[in-house]
């Protein structure tokens, strides 16, 4: 399972790679004027097999709303049925995660969905190249970055890479190059007071004192052999950019590494850009270097989210708040 202490070590093993279609060519254009009225208002059973731009409008009315669909990427998977429900549960609405009128016409919004964006020179700095999957090896590195400007700007966006190649068929991301990105809006803000994290949903729910729900995210919350600790807990404390302190006897075996290992911070550590920690010893919540797989991929009991979110959250909670873990 998850491990770290309160230097701030913690583990997310992301096991395989994002299984998204290729990149294919999208205009922006299409995504502004896409209307969210042509979306059904129940999932399809059949899973789509390129990103449509409705979708894509949706997720980042869904974001702007403080209703994570995690990782913005054009499919209409869980986590937008999850967002919907939770958008639902902030208005007073029946929360069952169909897109009906009422739920469209709370979510307009004058703003485009996409815009345009100048990359510039700090678009280059921080990175590396490339994330070695062998911890030892990431122990030996300064800093665990982005690995290229797509990668940087993807995730600053809440975009999956794919969508924004996608959305900039052809651009070299060289500075001075205007690309196409999400725009997802500012960060919410606010107090949270109680924190729920959902197993069975996949979920967790920022609550302020009044009881009303501030903000909802995707997360992967343990799993079947590793399950997160279910309860009341309490908020320990926040570190940014923290690094991560590998113990195969109190973590779990990661490659032949049998020693203890001292990784760097970065967006692509283990535990992404930010870690919360809870008062049950060893476990949090925290980022992850791959959003594309928040709630598809298991973790090893801590409570995963995608980097943004994860920072988001951090920045409304304080020590002692409540954590209540729930099958």
């Amino acid at each position: 399972m998850f491990m770290k202490n309160m230097t701030l070590v913690a583990a997310s093993l992301i096991s395989g790679l994002c299984g998204a279609a290729s990149a294919q060519e999208l205009q922006p254009d299409a995504v502004n004027r896409a209307s969210i009225a042509s979306i059904p208002s129940e999932r399809p059973s059949d899973a789509a097999t390129q990103p449509d731009p409705a979708i894509v409008h949706l997720q980042v009315l869904l974001d702007r709303a403080g209703s994570s669909p995690g990782v913005i990427d054009g499919y209409y998977g869980e986590n937008v049925t999850k967002a919907i429900a939770g958008f639902e549960a902030m208005h007073g609405l029946p929360a069952d995660g169909k897109l009906d009128p009422e739920v469209i016409g709370r979510l307009a919004d004058e703003m485009p969905p996409i815009q345009p964006y100048v990359i510039s020179e700090d678009d280059t700095k921080d990175l590396v190249d490339r994330i070695p999957e062998d911890y030892a090896e990431q122990a030996k590195m300064k800093h665990l970055g982005h690995t290229s400007v797509p990668e940087k700007l993807s995730e600053r966006f809440h975009m999956d890479i794919d969508l924004l190649k996608a959305l900039n068929s052809g651009s070299a991301f060289a500075v001075g190059n205007t690309i196409s990105v999400a725009a997802p809006g500012v960060a919410k803000e606010g107090t949270v007071k109680r924190i729920e994290a959902r197993k069975g949903a996949g979920q967790v729910l920022a609550f302020a004192d009044n009881g009303t729900l501030l903000a909802a995210y995707p997360a992967t919350i343990g799993s079947k052999e590793t399950p997160s600790p279910s309860g009341t807990h309490k908020v320990k404390g926040v570190a940014r950019m923290p690094t991560y302190t590998y113990n195969p006897e109190v973590n779990y075996q990661q490659g032949d590494n049998t020693e203890v290992l001292t990784l760097p911070s970065g967006p692509n550590g283990p535990v992404g850009t930010v870690w919360i920690d809870l008062s049950k010893p060893t476990y949090g919540i925290h980022g992850t270097p791959e959003p594309s797989r928040v709630d598809k991929d298991p973790s090893h009991g801590c409570i995963r989210l995608a980097n943004w979110d994860a920072e988001e959250l951090a920045a409304m909670v304080k020590p002692g708040i409540v954590v209540e873990i729930t099958e």
